[in-house]
């Protein structure tokens, strides 16, 4: 088992940080960057062995254009400083760098072709001396992380895939990204890509055993050695036309580090060995999976 870390923006918000719309987490990063180690930190003296740049709103959607052609390479490069910072301190802490769905989360409609790679070039520019492995993270779409991969090809650091799953009317047994798209699709795309890791995050933990299982035929099938891994939010399900961070949702009363762990249990029956948490997730989650991880398989 590899433990993720949990919800940056969350936990920035819980800290004090700096934190509103439409910077989102990138806000804390600009104005209280020693807020941003100190989340980081969090979350290691929690457990966590891999933690994620607080890269994920460097992006022209939540800072704006001016701004992120201004500083969009300083702001990556800091996140990255940053994460490095702090897993310094607690090796053998490993950072990844996260590459955000370039024009608004949950909305694969969105996606622009042209643009995407320039955007993606400055913050791989700006996280790569500073990262050990690239998550893509919440990507809704096939395109979207092909788009991705092609950014961090020449860097020649290992690379994840995460996905988001439709949450408000899923049909059980049949796990599709917020594209419409199949998880089995996604999976062989994600193995044709060279991805050492497919994942789920950002999605309702209801719907993500359904992608693992699915996800665990297709590298079955593939007898890929390709890993699987989840970190669910505490958000309630998200409608179609929704966009992550468009406003602050309400988080579930009901995901207490114990009753999360219960869902960690699950996933890690079904065949998940990288474990975490996203949005509202917070470190007293991980720790209270640290805890348990003597209890839980462990692999090489």
């Amino acid at each position: 088992m590899t433990l993720l870390d949990g919800g940056m923006g969350r936990q920035l918000a819980r800290m004090g940080a700096p934190f509103r719309q439409p910077e989102w987490s990138a806000l804390a990063l600009m104005e209280a960057p020693e807020t941003v180690q100190a989340a980081h930190e969090a979350f290691i003296a929690a457990g966590a062995e891999v933690i994620t740049t607080n890269s994920y709103a460097v992006v022209p959607f939540h800072i704006g254009e001016e701004r992120f052609t201004a500083r969009g390479l300083e702001l990556a490069d800091l996140s990255g400083r940053l994460a490095r910072r702090a897993a310094a301190s607690a090796a053998p802490v490993r950072v990844a760098g996260s590459l955000p769905p370039l024009f608004g989360s949950y909305r694969p409609d969105l996606f622009e072709p042209e643009r995407a790679p320039e955007i993606a070039r400055i913050l791989v520019d700006g996280l790569t001396p500073h990262v050990d492995l690239w998550l893509a993270e919440t990507q809704s779409s096939i395109r979207e992380v092909a788009a991705a991969a092609a950014a961090v090809a020449r860097t020649g650091k290992p690379l994840w895939i995460s996905y988001t799953i439709e949450d408000e009317r899923p049909e059980p047994g049949a796990p599709r990204l917020r594209s419409g798209e199949t998880v089995e699709e996604a999976v062989r795309a994600t193995l044709d890509l060279g991805a050492q890791a497919v994942l789920f995050n950002c999605s309702q933990p209801e719907v993500m055993g359904d992608a693992i299982a699915a996800a665990a035929r297709v590298i079955g099938e593939a007898r890929s050695a390709a890993r699987i891994g989840v970190y669910a939010n505490a958000f309630p399900p998200q409608p179609e036309d929704a966009t992550a961070n468009e406003g602050l949702s309400e988080l579930r009363a009901d995901l207490d580090p114990d009753s999360y762990l219960r869902w960690i249990r699950r996933w890690v029956g079904l065949g998940a060995t990288l474990v975490g948490g996203c949005c509202g997730i917070g470190p007293e989650h991980i720790a209270r999976i640290r805890a348990a991880l003597p209890e839980l398989p462990r692999t090489a």
